[in-house]
């Protein structure tokens, strides 16, 4: 059977006992006299003013939660309940502490950056991310490619509320696009003429796509960092882009030659027809001339016969003797004689 003590306080005197049948323990009283005097501790001033002082800083804590800065460059989207319910611009402000209402800050001058194919670990410090820049060309190549989609956000609610994750669904969009293009093109296409065109599809290509999620975002530029081959093959590459070069070295080489040469050739042509043009000018010139000598010298020869004929001896021989340097005569006795002119004149001896 188990033994029951039961005590009260009557003033502040020790426990006794309510039924002096019952044995009080000293061990009980000094367990009630404890507990008394910890029930005198708090009713004490100085515990209950310091209990208020905290009470009160927990309160400047909590509504604290309520203050919030928005930058110069940022707006603020203010959530009750968890439902937007206002906007507010660059300052310091105050909302109704959680969880009545909350805030999201929206950076919406900054222009954002997506990197496709590589990361930026620090200034100057890149990572590639070979699992993004291998793409397919439409004649069965590959390229590396290294893109960057600058962005900015043009509405912060639709921002914020409409997507989850958009800086990531920018970068997905625009490397599906990328990879649409550069599979309608070829790998000489992709590396030279085509690559500020393909730039320029893409961005309108993830812009329209962007518009069609209701995003909010602005897609300003998307740029092409690096074109190039796959690191495997691309000396051999380098190989066929050589021998490309040197075949048009070679073209405009003989193209130059052939631009110099023909001009001459024209120019030497030219003047051979106009020699010949003009030679035979001066050849039917000078047989009409003569034609015309012969006719005037066969109407005196038919009016004066022999006196034609004797005119007609010395003017040959007026053309013939100045050039002979010996003459050989012959008289009526049948005798030759050979005359030296230059012995005659005096200009040399025999």
């Amino acid at each position: 059977m188990k033994k029951i003590t039961i005590f009260w306080w009557e003033n502040n005197s020790h426990p006794i006992c309510f039924f002096p049948s019952i044995s009080c323990y000293n061990e009980e009283s000094l367990k009630f006299q404890q507990l008394k005097s910890e029930r005198g501790n708090f009713m004490n001033p100085r515990v209950r003013t310091t209990l208020i002082v905290i009470g009160v800083i927990v309160i400047i804590i909590y509504l604290s939660t309520g203050v919030y800065q928005v930058n110069p460059s940022q707006v603020a989207l203010i959530k009750t309940f968890g439902k937007y319910t206002q906007t507010t611009g660059p300052g310091i402000h105050f909302h109704a502490p959680i969880p009545f209402q909350s805030h999201v800050i929206v950076d919406v001058q900054t222009v954002r950056k997506q990197e496709i194919g590589f990361r930026t670990v620090r200034a100057g410090e890149y990572v590639s991310k070979e699992d993004e820049t291998l793409m397919l060309t439409a004649d069965g190549n590959i390229v590396s490619v290294e893109a960057v989609v600058q962005f900015r956000v043009s509405d912060p609610i639709k921002f914020v509320f409409n997507v989850e994750n958009p800086e990531a669904l920018v970068k997905f969009t625009t490397e599906s696009a990328l990879r649409e293009r550069i599979a309608k093109r070829t790998v000489d296409e992709i590396l030279t003429a085509e690559r500020d065109k393909v730039a320029y599809e893409v961005r309108e290509i993830v812009q329209n796509i962007l518009n069609h999620y209701d995003l909010g975002i602005n897609v300003l530029n998307v740029l092409l960092q690096e074109v190039v081959p796959p690191a495997p093959v691309i000396s051999a590459f380098d190989d066929v882009n050589n021998a490309k070069q040197d075949k048009e070295r070679y073209i405009n080489e003989a193209l130059k030659y052939a631009n110099d040469l023909i001009p001459k050739v024209e120019g030497e042509a030219k003047k051979i027809v106009l020699d010949a043009e003009g030679y035979a000018q001066q050849k039917v010139l000078e047989a009409t001339g003569e034609t015309q000598r012969f006719l005037s010298i066969l109407n005196e020869y038919k009016k004066a016969p022999k006196i034609t004929e004797a005119r007609l001896k010395i003017e040959t021989l007026e053309q013939v003797l100045p050039k002979a340097k010996t003459i050989i005569m012959l008289d009526k006795s049948q005798k030759i004689t050979f005359l030296n002119l230059d012995n005659l004149i005096g200009g040399g001896s025999k």
